[in-house]
């Protein structure tokens, strides 16, 4: 299993970032995928998971109606919206097979004007 995470940044506050992960090494379209953050000092948590075919998705409450979890089965790519950003979603975002059986080495999201 593979999964290599991208797009992370420093963006001002209220800004957007897109996080994508491209998976190898799995039936990519059979699993639910996720992505956590952990951000320095702080436990890794859950941000978002959407299931096998991407038509259902849970949100941490933190970022419900900020973020959007989504996926290309036919890219074996998930991918991860954020917009409205704030300084506390500053982390190490990490993409995940299911609710973490594989992990990704992690983006950095810096949000800080």
């Amino acid at each position: 299993v593979q999964l290599v995470e991208s797009g992370g940044g420093l963006v001002q506050p209220g800004g957007s970032l897109t996080l994508s992960c491209e998976a190898s090494g799995f039936t990519f379209s059979s699993y639910a995928m996720s992505w956590y953050r952990q951000a320095p000092g702080k436990e890794r948590e859950l941000v978002a998971t959407t299931d096998s075919r991407g038509g259902r998705a849970q949100y941490a409450d933190s970022v419900k109606d900020r973020f959007t979890i989504s996926r290309d089965n036919a890219k074996n790519t998930l991918y991860l919206q954020m917009s409205m950003l704030k300084p506390e979603d500053t982390a190490v975002y990490y993409c995940a097979k299911a609710l973490g059986t594989s992990w990704g080495q992690g983006t950095q999201v810096t949000v800080s004007s």
